[in-house]
């Protein structure tokens, strides 16, 4: 067909220059040409022949030529023909063929050989002599022909499953387990992934074989709560919690520095303790306080910084309505805790309301939530995998409702019960508020003690409660029983605001006052005169740190006319 080609071509451009002359036609005039020689002939050029061994003015010329030009467009129209026709057996040639295959290169063998998984089968394949070898890379998706050669890269697959690493392995292979519904594995790492820092824990996306991770997604829905620096909380900071502290101080900063001792005696370091007490008592403050203090006492004595990782968690967070999502978040707080203490971080898992997500377990038709969370719980603790150097801090107001199995000897093997404030404990709270750096009347020593005898004073003035026994006594509690360092974080703060709107009205620079404290503390108790219904007298004493035993009625002291707010502060 080509040879054909060029023989239309070469005689339609002698026929354009002059038709009845070819540029073989005076060498071949006189000759007698042989079969084969007439065969290589084009039709064009034997009419040329012809034409130039007729005499010349001879009466066929015209003839010839006109013969000639409908030879040329036959030829032409033959040509057109012929060109459709290799198209149209291309194109059939095309579909014919079979299909190619993708596959994951998993690594090269040789030179001209590669490792590849074809849908979960694995090949040994030729690599095609044109395709370098430099521009395939493991993990990469490849064209492969019918004879399972290699013969085109795609690039690397943008889909694929997501699953969790469990667990990093030597070569760079990772170990993923059965979460995502995919039996547990080993895998290889792409070429993307070859210097990336993956740790356990992360998620990563899979080629669609299943053999190579190429994409690191990240942490799963993983909620970051831990607190980015630490508040500088010393224990001087917190006041009216001295044998609290000492527990605290006993329990975590004791097995930390002097390991020694602790591993002469064979003395087990606790892994958690239980903060429990009425509410605003300052258990989350204690909470931070000992992951701060911890810090500064390891660098004191050992010259080493250890950084703290605080990761603070509100029970009802982790509650999630998705079957296992729950357990799941519960996981995921204890390895991130466990990543931080291996890389000498100390690691702090603060729970603030225990009760709702470690509440006790109970009998029933219906399963609930508590069912799995507590054991999942109990399995991190003392599980297979070790909990070391992770301090778990619970903290509750109902320590009563979290289950048994959480609280028993080895899990949480110390229960530090954080009373309300003293009268001399609440007076040292108001120092720590009452900052020499506010404008103050008096000094702060001063103002502190007035407020606080004005406080805890056993007066008419301050009845709060009226508690009714079984056996008909009536008793009253009053407001300093009823104390705590959120109340009175709240009163000073309520104190400033009367400050503040009393220089707005005046326009002058005016102070903090024992006044503005007195009527502070009484907007502050009587906001709060909120009593629940009496039966469930018994659960709202236990919130307040009151025993409930033979107590039939609670019921709000009403406030007596007077002229004046209440008594001063003398």
């Amino acid at each position: 067909m080509a040879e054909s080609k060029k023989k239309s071509a070469g005689s339609g451009s002698s026929a354009k220059s002059h038709p009845l002359v070819s540029p073989t036609t005076p060498a071949l005039e006189n000759e007698v040409l042989s079969q084969e020689q007439l065969e290589a002939l084009s039709l064009l050029q034997l009419i040329d022949l012809i034409v130039a061994k007729l005499p010349p003015r001879h009466s066929a010329l015209m003839d010839m030529v006109y013969l000639r030009d409908r030879v040329a467009e036959v030829e032409e129209i033959n040509d057109q023909a012929r060109q459709t026709i290799e198209k149209l057996d291309a194109v059939v040639e095309k579909l014919r063929s079979p299909a190619f295959r993708v596959g994951t290169l998993l690594m090269p063998v040789e030179p001209d050989k590669a490792h590849v998984c074809v849908s979960g089968t694995d090949y040994v394949c030729r690599i095609d002599p044109q395709l370098p070898l430099a521009s395939l890379q493991v993990g990469q998706r490849v064209l492969l022909n019918e004879a399972f050669a290699v013969v085109q890269g795609l690039g690397f697959d943008r889909h694929g499953p997501i699953v969790r690493v469990d667990e990093l392995l030597s070569g760079g292979r990772l170990r993923i387990g059965q979460e995502s519904g995919l039996i547990a594995s080993v895998l290889l790492r792409s070429a993307l992934l070859a210097k990336e820092k993956i740790k356990p824990g992360m998620e990563v996306r899979l080629d669609a074989n299943q053999r190579a991770a190429l994409e690191v997604i990240g942490v799963g829905k993983r909620i970051e709560r831990a607190l980015e620096t630490v508040a500088a909380l010393p224990w001087s900071a917190i006041g009216g919690q001295d044998e609290a502290v000492q527990g605290i101080r006993d329990t975590i900063e004791l097995p930390f520095l002097h390991r020694g001792l602790f591993k002469r005696f064979e003395h087990t370091v606790p892994k958690g303790f239980l903060l429990h007490g009425p509410p605003g008592c300052g258990k989350t403050l204690l909470g931070k306080a000992t992951a701060y203090n911890l810090r500064q006492q390891i660098l004191t004595e050992t010259g080493v910084d250890h950084p703290e990782f605080f990761l603070h968690v509100k029970g009802p967070e982790i509650l999630n309505m998705w079957v296992g999502e729950s357990e799941r978040q519960v996981r995921d707080l204890f390895a991130q805790c466990r990543e931080r203490a291996a890389e000498g971080s100390l690691a702090f898992l603060f729970i603030d309301e225990a009760e709702s997500i470690l509440g006790t377990r109970r009998a029933g038709r219906y399963s609930s939530i508590l069912s799995t969370l507590v054991p999942m719980f109990c399995s991190e603790m003392d599980g297979l995998e070790p909990l070391q150097n992770v301090v778990v801090i619970l903290a509750s107001n109902r320590a009563d409702l979290i289950d048994p199995a959480i609280l028993r000897p080895g899990r949480i093997d110390r229960k530090i019960k954080v009373n309300r404030p003293t009268q001399e404990g609440a007076q040292r709270i108001y120092e720590i508020y009452l900052k020499e750096s506010l404008p103050l009347a008096e000094p702060k020593e001063v103002m502190a003690q007035a407020i606080t005898e004005t406080h805890y004073a056993r007066t008419v003035d301050n009845q709060f409660l009226e508690i009714t026994y079984r056996s008909g006594k009536k008793d009253f509690l009053y407001r300093g029983d009823l104390g705590s360092g959120a109340v009175i974080a709240a009163i000073v703060e309520r104190a400033k605001s009367l400050a503040i709107k009393r220089s707005i009205q005046t326009k002058q620079e005016t102070q903090l006052t024992r006044e503005d404290l007195v009527q502070a503390l009484q907007k502050e108790y009587s906001e709060n005169d909120l009593f629940p219904p009496t039966d469930i007298t018994e659960d709202w004493l236990k919130l307040t740190d009151f025993d409930p035993d033979n107590v039939i009625k609670l019921a709000p002291v009403r406030p007596r006319k007077k002229d004046g707010l209440g008594s001063g502060i003398v």
